[in-house]
């Protein structure tokens, strides 16, 4: 226990060597490599569906526990910025080939129900006010979510700097850029 002229050194206390150990091999187990082949390449295979590389996809299963069930895309990452913009084809190849849940978070002036019009897109919503505070902005990503897509599966490919926050607001499993998602 730490007190007043305490110079944060080594712990003297007995057992600290086996609490040492113990959480060693917790770790060690946390990080998956004592996982059987057949679910590593199983894992490999839902990557590849998913259209991210092994590592990012096993480093947010790491993380949150959880498959990665949905995307939430910003409009921005989406490069439809005005009405009458059209997504790159690049986009909508990617986006009608995704195995996950698409929902697309909606800056105004654009119009939710347009967006969710488009091919690729399952659900379309407003999107959080840029620089709201964090209530606000949780309140806009749980209303755009809903209650059946569980937060910590949904993975955020944003394009604005500002909407990069939505991944600790929300409580998300990842943030992807999208030149990194897209390829663009």
């Amino acid at each position: 226990m730490s007190g007043i002229g305490h110079n944060g050194g080594p712990a003297l206390d007995a057992g600290v060597s086996y609490r040492r150990f113990l959480w060693k091999k917790a770790r060690h187990g946390l990080m998956g490599e004592t996982l059987s082949v057949e679910v590593i390449r199983m894992r490999v295979r839902r990557a590849a569906e998913l259209g991210l590389p092994y590592r990012s996809y096993a480093s947010i299963r790491a993380s949150t526990g959880r498959d990665v069930i949905g995307f939430l895309f910003s409009t921005n990452a989406l490069r439809i910025v005005r009405a009458g913009d059209r997504m790159p084809a690049a986009c909508a190849d990617r986006l009608a080939a995704l195995g996950a849940a698409r929902v697309a978070a909606v800056h105004h002036p654009l119009a939710p129900g347009e967006i969710a019009a488009l091919a690729g897109i399952d659900r379309a919503g407003r999107a959080p006010r840029p620089f709201a505070s964090w209530p606000d902005q949780r309140a806009a990503l749980a209303g755009l979510l809903g209650r059946e897509l569980p937060r910590d599966g949904i993975v955020l490919v944003a394009d604005a700097p500002f909407e990069r926050e939505w991944c600790e607001v929300g409580k998300l499993a990842g943030a992807l850029t999208a030149e990194g998602f897209f390829g663009l």
